[in-house]
């Protein structure tokens, strides 16, 4: 939050060291043609494509706020080609552009890569939303991660997401609640989950020490999943 510096370099190298298969990253820079001009270390790709690299050989890309000078939107890197993307656009008021972006991999999991609105009843909306979308397009027998920045402070969306989609939410799970993770540098707020349905989760951690710290003003969120058995019929997915 008091960091002032351009960090792409060191979020990209935070990134590698987790060791994901699959990554889920909210207001990433599609495109900015001002920063392009202003900052000297600026990548001639995007910044989704430039965190994949060689890394994560696969991306989706969701444009949620679109501008004059570029656009920017959530965006989910895999080590597992995308068999499906589609981005769906919740936003309620002009200046809240916010997007839930769907990626189905090869082996059949269904991703949901969210980022809900700062104001409880524009967060209440739009999880109704994703809801409807996931009871609509995403079978209740196919594996399921839904994860992001959910603005969720108060709880107030938790327990409708695990009723309505049978989800389980991974540092839940494994710690009693949720995790708190903004800001980062005191992390008192929980504002960032991982739900899945059709996993046992192994492992879920708050990254906080001091390099993340300093790379984004919330905390990410890592977890280990593995399929359960009633759901390997319908997916291949590495343990992690």
């Amino acid at each position: 939050m008091t960091n002032r510096n351009f960090t792409i370099e060191k979020i990209k190298r935070c990134l590698k060291e987790s060791n994901s298969n699959i990554v889920f990253l909210q207001e990433v820079s599609g495109d900015n043609e001002k920063q392009k001009e202003s900052i000297p270390n600026w990548s001639d790709n995007n910044q989704f494509e430039f965190l994949a690299d060689s890394i994560w050989d696969h991306f989706a890309y969701g444009k949620n706020a679109i501008y004059q000078h570029g656009h920017h939107g959530n965006a989910i890197l895999s080590e597992i080609p995308f068999s499906l993307q589609n981005n769906i656009d919740v936003s309620l008021m002009r200046v809240s552009q916010r997007g839930i972006l769907h990626g189905q991999l090869e082996n059949g999991v269904h991703l949901l890569c969210v980022h809900l609105g700062l104001f409880e009843r524009e967060r209440l909306n739009q999880a109704k939303q994703l809801i409807d979308y996931a009871r609509s397009n995403i079978d209740s027998t196919q594996p399921l991660i839904v994860a992001g920045d959910f603005n969720d402070w108060r709880c107030n969306i938790h327990a409708l997401l695990r009723r309505e989609l049978g989800l389980a939410e991974a540092h839940e799970f494994q710690h009693g609640s949720v995790a708190s993770t903004f800001p980062a540098i005191l992390p008192v707020l929980t504002m960032d989950r991982i739900y899945v349905r059709g996993f046992e989760i192994t492992s879920c951690e708050v990254m906080s020490d001091s390099q993340w710290r300093w790379v984004s003003d919330h905390c990410a969120l890592t977890a280990d999943l593995k399929l359960e058995r009633d759901f390997r019929d319908t997916a291949d997915f590495p343990s992690s």
